[in-house]
């Protein structure tokens, strides 16, 4: 029997992974504290990042829903958890982004133990994807949120977003840096996606690994 690398199966489920998102997920809630989570049996698949990272574009282009997630106009704004059910199948969560250093201090607070309550006691949770920035790399401030990742147990995997930004070259080294530091992070997942909303580039890609975790393959 042959067996495929992780790549090979990404790519071989993009056609039922365009299929499962042919349904359109709709907004459910949003959560500030722990106890509003939505109780239920549904798997969640949640998306975390530095403020300004893409988040917003990400999940709106991986869905086919224009302004699904909205993004602020004020980087750092968002302070809730935020709730997109596929019907009956599983939720998306919008994890407010993390490290805007104009935040007043109370609020990076508040921020910090949401994120970090949600992360390490939510059974539903199937995978987090954590969006780095293509153009500057992992920081510090994503390093402190995998180490947390991997003390929970909780499985991640890198999302690399607006490679329409850098030159092939850079993109190239981006992927060799990040993929060196992964391999230290023992609950991250060792295929690193790139995409470019604007350029709707790595889409299918994302779509997949939904399907990877729904079906166990």
């Amino acid at each position: 029997m042959m067996i495929l690398t992780p790549e090979e199966w990404t790519e071989k489920l993009i056609p039922d992974a365009n299929i499962l998102f042919q349904t359109k997920p709709e907004y459910r809630l949003s959560v500030n504290q722990v106890d509003q989570l939505p109780v239920g049996h549904l798997k969640e698949f949640a998306f975390a990042g530095r403020s300004n990272v893409g988040k917003s574009s990400l999940i709106n282009a991986v869905t086919g829903v224009k302004g699904l997630a909205r993004a602020s106009n004020t980087p750092g704004r968002t302070q809730s958890l935020n709730y997109f059910e596929m019907p009956e199948q599983f939720y998306i969560v919008d994890l407010p982004g993390y490290g805007y250093a104009a935040a007043p201090e109370k609020i990076v607070q508040a921020w910090t133990r949401l994120i970090h309550n949600y992360l390490r006691g939510r059974v539903q949770l199937a995978r987090v994807f954590l969006l780095i920035d293509s153009r500057h790399g992992i920081k510090d401030v994503d390093s402190k949120i995998m180490k947390m990742l991997d003390t929970a147990a909780v499985s991640y995997q890198i999302i690399l977003t607006k490679i329409d930004k850098i030159s092939p070259k850079q993109l190239t080294e981006v992927i060799r840096k990040t993929k060196e530091t992964a391999q230290s992070h023992v609950a991250c997942y060792p295929e690193i996606l790139v995409t470019s909303s604007e350029k709707n580039k790595g889409i299918e890609q994302v779509r997949s690994q939904f399907l990877k975790v729904l079906t166990g393959v």
